[in-house]
Formats: structure tokens, C-alpha cells, sequence
């Protein structure tokens, strides 16, 4: 179109909306319509363009669309509304035809409808029917031109990746990849891409790479004595972090044989989770006296009294014993727990650890006993 032809339309139209707006009253609005090439333009007092539209005789279906949409309200004085009728295309995407109607005007929005995606490699074009009879009366055909999907490996970073060319050289290229004096790859120019195949190209030597790594969330243990034991709960759910990790990488012919980190920055904190965890065993039922037991774990006779009053001390004499706080647990309150075995609450076992230990750090129940009472523990 000439410059002289685009002057006189400008001064077409801009005379016909100076027209029109002569003949506006307070509050009027005026709307110009673009719908299928044709150009509308009216006044209106209504208060959507949806309800403007309606007015004017211009009847939109359900399947089409309109800039601004048919729900926007108008404040306006001007308005330019774009009206995208609804029509048949037919996608055709390699040996998969699907016929939709669809307003949409780009491929990839039409793909999108038709639940497929258009990478930014692959390539779509319209095309019109030869016949009204084609694709079932659609006159408008998309085709679509899949690039190949490979796996890259790019300098350390492996990804997925898609071309449209046919060996390894020209997807180089196509990529504006350009290899260096200490780069190397996996295969030759020459080689055909093939769908799914690897591809690496490294440089050797020292280099360094940016990852992304997790960090594990912190767990908080709350061990509860009215809880049984094997109980589990989340009291608070928590969630693990993210951090940047720089490395410093030796790569030889491709492979890598020395990594350091250098850096690393927490891009997420993680998330503090508190579990509560049951402690409470059931206690068995023993038989026999307090002598028994101490009988059966071979503690002499003469030191009954000592071990009398020190187990009443340390718990009672119950062999479900358990300090929350500081762990201790069985009829000698072990510390750690863990020294009297799964079965700390058998009051037997726990009276021949305690033997063991008393009589080689005191020499014995008297002394155990009389570190007690000038220390308050043993």
C-alpha cells in the first residue's frame, strides 16, 4: 500500500468517527468493530461490550472470542473491540488428525486446544483446503513439523533438547554452539540425529558448574511418655530447602574425574518438622518378690538393703521406669537407655547391668549407695 493510499484511509476513518461522534449524548460511548475484515462503528450507553455488541445486531457465539472480552466494562469514551470467529481447522501433526473449532488465531494456541504443545523448535503453518470437501469441510488446514527430541549434555548440564536439523553438525549450527580448541563431543558432525539419542559436548579441564541441590528438612524429635511405644506422629509438617551449589570440575575426554565445591547458596530454607514419637512400654508382669530378682541377677545377699533403698531411689522400683527428659530408663534409670538392650524393662536384666557397673565404679552397692546420698546420683 502506498503512502498517499494510507493518508486518505486515515483521513477516511478519522472522518467517519468524527461523524459518529457528533452525534453522541452524555454518557454514549463509541465502539469501533473489526469482525471478519468488516468495520462496524456505533455509539452506545450500555455497560459492557458484551451487551454493546448485542445492541448493535452483532451476535457473538459462544465459540468466538473478543478483545477486550464481552464481560469488560465500559469508562471509557473509545473503544476498538476485535471479534475472532470460531471455525474448523484441521491439525494435522505427523500421522495424527484432529479436526476442532476453535477462534484461536496462532498454532500454538490451536495446539493447545487440541491438547498438544508446539515446542519453539518444531514448525506450523497454515494451510487452506484444495476443496470444500477436504478434512471433512474444514478450509483451513494446520500442519505441523516436529523437531527431533534428544538428550544434551551441554558442559556438565544435561537436558532435554529438539532440532529440526538432520545431523549433528548442523543442530551445532542451528544452536550457534561453536566448539573451542579444548571442547570435545560425543560423536561426529557427520553423525544422523536419531530420536532419543545422547549427545554431550565438554570442554576439558578445569571448569565450574551451578546445580540445584535439596536440602533435607530438619526433624525434631518429641518423645512422649503417654504415647506407646511405635506411636508416630507430625505435629508440625515441615519441608525440606534448596540451595545453588558451585563446583569446581576436572573433565578429561569427556570425563569427569574431580569435583570440589566452592560456593553454595541457600535459595529456600528449609522447614523445622516436629514428630512426636511414643515412648510408653507396657510393662510385664513379673513374678517374685524384690529378694527374687535380685537373686536372679546375682547381686549377694548382703547387699540387699544397699539395693533397696538406691532402686527406690532411682525409680520406685518400677521396671517401666522412663525419664523423658534425660532418657534414663529401667529399674537403675540407665543413661543411655541403650546400655540395658531391648529388654531394659525387665527387672533382671537391668539389676545385673547395675551390678556390672556399680561394682566397677564404686566398688560396690555400699558405695554406689553412699555416692548417692552425698552427690544425689550414682
Amino acid at each position: 500500500m502506498s503512502l498517499l493510499l494510507i493518508i486518505a484511509t486515515i483521513i477516511t476513518l478519522s472522518r467517519q468517527v468524527a461523524a459518529v461522534s457528533s452525534q453522541t449524548q452524555p454518557g454514549d460511548r463509541l465502539i469501533t468493530v473489526y469482525d471478519q475484515g468488516q468495520e462496524k462503528t456505533f455509539v452506545t450507553n450500555k455497560p459492557t461490550i458484551g451487551s454493546a455488541l448485542h445492541s448493535a445486531g452483532l451476535v457473538v457465539n459462544e465459540a468466538d472470542d473478543v478483545e477486550p472480552s464481552a464481560s469488560t466494562r465500559l469508562v471509557a469514551k473509545n473503544y476498538v473491540v476485535n471479534i475472532y470467529r470460531a471455525r474448523a481447522v484441521t491439525v494435522e501433526d505427523g500421522a495424527q488428525r484432529t479436526q476442532i473449532i476453535t477462534a484461536a488465531q496462532s498454532p500454538r494456541r490451536i495446539l493447545e486446544q487440541s491438547g498438544s504443545k508446539l515446542y519453539d523448535e518444531d514448525t506450523a503453518k497454515f494451510e487452506l483446503a484444495s476443496s470444500p470437501l477436504d478434512d471433512g469441510g474444514a478450509g483451513i488446514r494446520l500442519r505441523v513439523d516436529r523437531a527431533t527430541p534428544f538428550v544434551f549434555t551441554l558442559y556438565g548440564k544435561t537436558f532435554e533438547a529438539r532440532t529440526q536439523a538432520t545431523t549433528v553438525g548442523d543442530m551445532l549450527r542451528e544452536k550457534k554452539i561453536v566448539l573451542g580448541a579444548n571442547d570435545g563431543k560425543s560423536v561426529s558432525d557427520e553423525t544422523s540425529i536419531i530420536k532419543g539419542m545422547n549427545i554431550s559436548v565438554w570442554r576439558n579441564g578445569k571448569q565450574t558448574v551451578t546445580v540445584e541441590e535439596g536440602i533435607a528438612r530438619p526433624v525434631e524429635e518429641v518423645k512422649d511418655t503417654d504415647r506407646d511405644k511405635g506411636y508416630r506422629e507430625v505435629r508440625t509438617h515441615g519441608a525440606d530447602g534448596k540451595k545453588n551449589v558451585t563446583y569446581e570440575i576436572d573433565i578429561r575426554d569427556g570425563r569427569e574425574i574431580g569435583r570440589k565445591a566452592i560456593a553454595s547458596v541457600t535459595t529456600l530454607e528449609p522447614v523445622k518438622e516436629v514428630v512426636v514419637i511414643g515412648m510408653k512400654v507396657k510393662a510385664p508382669v513379673y513374678s517374685g518378690t524384690h529378694a527374687d530378682w535380685m537373686a536372679a541377677a546375682g547381686i549377694a545377699e548382703a547387699d540387699y538393703g544397699y539395693v533397696e533403698k538406691l532402686i527406690q531411689k532411682e525409680s520406685g522400683w518400677n521396671p517401666n521406669a522412663l525419664n523423658s527428659y534425660s532418657g534414663a530408663c529401667g529399674l537403675v534409670q540407665a543413661l543411655p537407655c541403650s546400655k540395658l538392650g531391648p529388654n531394659w524393662n525387665d527387672p533382671v536384666v537391668a539389676l545385673r547391668w547395675g551390678q556390672g557397673y556399680v561394682t566397677g565404679r564404686y566398688g560396690g552397692w555400699s558405695g554406689a549407695w553412699a555416692h548417692s546420698q552425698s552427690r544425689g546420683w550414682y
